[in-house]
């Protein structure tokens, strides 16, 4: 059976590169899926691919030699067991503000007796070049949990969400991290505030132990971020890449023309 190269390597504590795929679309997928990032999250949560779709995704990531990951719509028994059924090699659980919901999380994703995810299927272990019997030995190794941070609530529980046996990294998504600090008027927070967030999250990401990363919108900002130390990053998506290239294209043969920003990640 396969291993999990992105799991080894937060063990190790080096930083893991990958993006984000927005469109669902597969032949999207498959170039990227040879481009040389670590790891594709299919978003599930925000995009409205269907159980079908999203596995044909994981199939043809993992069979490029890449790892396939989804962020789920929800961190529930249900949506886990679905897309990890469906072969994904690990799952990214977005809005864990408390305890009880990440130990719902991590629950889901493991197999008797560390959780209750329910042993059945067949297209799981042939995204790891395994036999079922083997897969259900060895998942609980290999599947990859990580847990969203975007609240200040999830902030001020961190240290004892990130403690949690099967937590294996956190992620930071920037943007509902930043909407969630809104004043009750709707006043924005000051990007001197919302650093200070973030920077509280990778404290305590390194106190207990737990690799900790984000959402960065260029590779430069991703590799800053891996100097701080954080591991687990993503650098954009192919829809954003996509918008990038067009308005270059646009703009030069119309520079008076600023075009439409058509994705923010």
């Amino acid at each position: 059976m396969k291993s999990n190269p992105v799991k080894e390597k937060l063990r190790q504590g080096k930083p893991s590169f990958g993006t984000w795929l927005s469109l669902g679309n597969l032949h999207a997928s498959r170039v990227l899926a040879r481009s040389g990032f670590e790891w594709l999250t299919l978003d599930v949560e925000h995009g409205p691919f269907d159980w079908s779709q999203a596995a044909t995704i994981f199939a043809a990531v993992a069979d490029a030699g890449c790892v396939p990951l989804v962020r789920v719509p929800e961190g529930d028994h249900y949506c886990i067991k679905r897309v990890l059924d469906a072969g994904a090699w690990g799952i990214v659980v977005p809005m864990v503000d408390t305890v009880e919901q990440a130990k719902t999380a991590i629950a889901a994703a493991k197999y008797p007796p560390e959780g209750n995810r329910s042993v059945g299927g067949g297209m799981h272990s042939l995204n790891f070049g395994a036999s079922a019997a083997e897969y259900y030995r060895r998942a609980n190794d290999e599947i990859l949990v990580v847990l969203q941070t975007e609240s200040p609530t999830g902030v001020e529980n961190a240290e004892e969400i990130y403690s949690l046996p099967g937590c294996d990294a956190i992620f930071i998504g920037p943007v509902d991290l930043r909407w969630c600090m809104r004043d009750e008027d709707g006043t924005m927070p000051t990007d001197e505030a919302h650093e200070a967030m973030v920077q509280r999250v990778i404290a305590a990401g390194k106190k207990v132990g737990t690799p900790t990363g984000m959402h960065c919108m260029d590779p430069e900002s991703a590799l800053a971020r891996a100097a701080e130390g954080m591991q687990f990053i993503a650098v954009g998506s192919e829809l954003r890449m996509l918008n990038a290239k067009v308005q270059e294209y646009v703009k030069a043969l119309w520079p008076e023309d600023a075009g439409l920003d058509l994705a923010r990640y």
